[in-house]
């Protein structure tokens, strides 16, 4: 089961589309648009550019804000140390954006919850989760102006401890803006995979993207002027 489900609080709109089918490699233009603004290749966003601001990518605190208390010490150790793994990689890129751990509330919220995957969220405490469908992880951002203003980050308590890393490091590089996976055999190792939790390593494209994302002047918000390739996802998802 894919750890990503994205619920966007954005004014005005929803945005449904999870992960972008691919045949074979991407070139970086197209693998960061995927994941960026879930661009089919050659085609034109499906959802809006997300970023923090200027004044508060420089120092975003991520707080493992809450646990259920379903969780036993020895697993929460293993949330401890995955979701300081995700901080350390990311600032590790120097992509134009610096975390740090907190405690209690935070920029970037993380609450460990009792919920099993597959289920719906219930009496976690956090309005925006509630009633939400929860697979292993789930980012909810609210935003405004294309600009991120908030973002909560529910992982289940029954997520495999293998697994537990490679979830807590997507949901955070969820929250900072690239919300869409990619589906096909070529990036079965990429963060972005829709199909696996395995990776807890920001290399390669997946470094990429998130450096791009965050450089100071991005070439990322014009629109081919007709998409070349339109290919179907799927059903849509349940969220809104």
């Amino acid at each position: 089961m894919k750890a990503l489900a994205v619920l966007l609080l954005v004014p005005g709109g929803a945005f449904a589309q999870e992960f972008v089918p691919v045949a074979g490699s991407l070139d970086d233009e197209a693998f960061y648009r995927a994941v960026a603004c879930a661009a089919a290749p050659g085609g034109r966003c499906r959802k809006p550019f997300l970023r923090w601001s200027d004044d508060r990518r420089r120092d975003l605190s991520v707080a493992l804000a809450s646990v259920t208390d379903t969780l036993e010490p020895w697993q929460r150790d293993l949330y401890e140390r995955g979701l300081s793994n995700a901080v350390a990689q990311i600032n590790a890129l120097d992509a134009g954006i610096r975390l740090s751990r907190g405690d209690g509330a935070g920029d970037i919220e993380v609450h460990i919850v009792a919920t099993p995957p597959g289920h719906v969220m219930r009496d976690t405490g956090v309005p925006d989760l509630d009633g939400a469908l929860l697979s292993l992880g789930r980012v909810a951002l609210r935003a405004r102006d294309g600009e991120i203003r908030e973002a909560l980050i529910a992982v289940s308590a029954q997520a495999r401890r293998r697994e537990i890393a490679s979830i807590l490091l997507e949901e955070i590089v969820q929250s900072l803006g690239l919300m869409t996976d990619v589906r096909g055999p070529a990036y079965r190792r990429s963060l972005f995979s829709e199909d696996g939790n395995s990776v807890v390593r920001l290399e390669g494209q997946d470094a990429m993207a998130l450096r791009r994302h965050y450089a100071p002047d991005p070439v990322d918000r014009t629109e081919p002027s007709a998409p070349t390739t339109d290919i179907s996802t799927g059903p849509e998802p349940e969220e809104s």
